[in-house]
């Protein structure tokens, strides 16, 4: 007797590229295919079962003991500015009054008077001490040591350009109040945009993740509603910040904690460069997000990148710095599991990248959501075994392939010998995430076969649950 269960995965598409393609994008992209070859042929036998955190990402140490001398001379003179301005209140531009004519040569007759009204002024000039950005107070003798965090950002961002560094900082503040940042995380601004761009997991090293979706405005209906009138791109400005704004809430600014972000950019069905209105508002936001949120992305990955994307990143890439593109990480559509393994672990992962990450997950949660790896030798067959020892419990398993396309069978194999073996999912390939779960009605245990029939060798990382009946 065989039963047969239906299981649900979800599969991911690779983006279509139309056949008439830049030649320079081509160039880059062979290049690129080639290097990673070569790296892939040199790592393959060496590969642990632990996912490894790449040796590229790394951050610059908030430690003080860790900075060069110049870099702590840097940071003095920063601190040193910054609590003189302060304390002398000159931190922000003067808000200029409109006297009028008349008013200016009042007291033009009483010189004394004029002295008395100026003097009356800067007594009640309050020095605001109490000056903070993301809840860090800016006033070094305050002694905390966020401060030197926050202020390192600005050092970093202006190649410890002291007199630089300090103006951007007087420019964001002053940006922040202009902008009455202080209200934005309480706004309303609408659902819309919720799926070009959000706020999920964190990474291998705790940097919280911000995912950018631009097929989303592929939408006619959405990219009007976003971008149709200036005061709808303004709103999306406002809307980004927001957003950039609670991810910030996430971060720590401990010397040793974390203090930016992952970014991921994903570039499938992106409008790309024909939309003026999305070049418009990107490069707005942008150079918003650059100049008033120095060194807050640890890392900038872009996934299901087009041809074009390549050849528009190569012209643009003498006009930026080393430091900047340090910070690129690229993958084709085929590889984009494979390269967020190397910054993310597999179950913060959307599925729709190949992991096992669901929003609204009723099933895992945050304390059981830890995955096991498999290495699929080329031309090898794998199992895994889940032992269903108590009857009437319910058994569910995640599994998921990196790598390429296998064949793939679920199985409850019964442990008394004269019961019959019952198929869940027949044999079929796959190359994406299944769910699937079983309800087993005597002891015995499931069985998953993964086949690799390619001369790849590839990788599976699977977790399960049993929840036992309560009756």
């Amino acid at each position: 007797m065989t039963v047969e269960v239906q299981c649900e995965a979800t599969q991911v598409a690779e983006v279509v590229v139309p056949q008439e393609e830049l030649v320079a994008a081509n160039k880059v992209v062979e290049e690129v295919e080639v290097n990673e070859k070569v790296k892939e042929d040199e790592e393959e036998e060496s590969k642990p079962n632990t996912i490894e955190k790449s040796s590229s990402y790394r951050e610059e140490s908030n430690f003080l003991s860790d900075l060069k001398e110049n870099e702590k001379k840097a940071l003095n003179e920063l601190k040193s500015i910054v609590e003189e301005a302060i304390v002398g209140n000159t931190l922000f531009k003067k808000e200029e009054t409109n006297k009028s004519l008349e008013e200016e040569g009042k007291n033009e007759e009483n010189p004394d008077a004029n002295i008395e009204e100026k003097e009356g002024d800067l007594d009640v000039v309050e020095v605001d001490r109490e000056i903070s950005i993301w809840g860090v107070p800016i006033l070094p003798s305050k002694g905390d040591e966020k401060t030197n965090v926050v202020l390192l950002k600005f050092l970093r961002a202006r190649d410890y350009k002291v007199n630089e560094s300090f103006e951007m900082l007087k420019k964001t503040l002053q940006w922040r109040k202009d902008f009455n940042i202080q209200s934005i995380l309480e706004e309303d601004l609408g659902s819309d945009l919720a799926p070009a761009a959000y706020m999920s997991g964190v990474d291998n090293q705790g940097h919280p993740i911000c995912y950018n979706i631009f097929g989303v405005l592929e939408d006619e209906e959405i990219y009007n509603k976003t971008f149709g009138t200036e005061e709808k791109r303004n709103q999306f400005l406002r809307w980004r910040v927001q957003l950039m704004e609670k991810g910030i809430q996430q971060l720590d600014f401990k010397a040793g904690g974390v203090s930016s972000l992952l970014q991921i950019n994903d570039l499938k069905n992106s409008p790309g460069p024909s939309k003026k209105e999305v070049r418009v508002a990107t490069k707005q936001a942008v150079d918003l997000l650059q100049d008033n949120y120095p060194e807050f992305v640890a890392k900038n990955i872009f996934i299901n990148v087009p041809f074009w994307y390549y050849a528009v990143h190569s012209l643009l890439s003498p006009f930026l710095t080393q430091r900047t593109k340090s910070k690129f990480v690229f993958a084709r559509p085929a590889k984009v599991t494979e390269t967020l393994l190397k910054y993310i672990p597999i179950h913060e992962i959307p599925i729709q990248y190949g992991g096992l990450k669901r929003e609204n997950d009723f099933e895992f949660s945050a304390s059981d959501c830890e995955a096991s790896e498999i290495l699929l030798k080329a031309g090898s067959i794998e199992t895994i075994e889940i032992p269903a020892v108590d009857v009437e419990s319910t058994f569910i398993w995640d599994v998921t392939i990196v790598g390429g396309e296998v064949s793939y069978k679920e199985e409850f194999v019964p442990e008394d010998e004269t019961s019959y073996t019952i198929i869940i999912q027949k044999d079929k390939k796959v190359s994406s995430t299944i769910r699937n779960t079983f309800k087993n009605t005597e002891a015995g245990k499931v069985v998953l076969t993964i086949k690799n029939t390619s001369s790849k060798k590839k990788k599976a990382f699977y977790r399960h649950k049993i929840t036992k009946s309560t009756i």
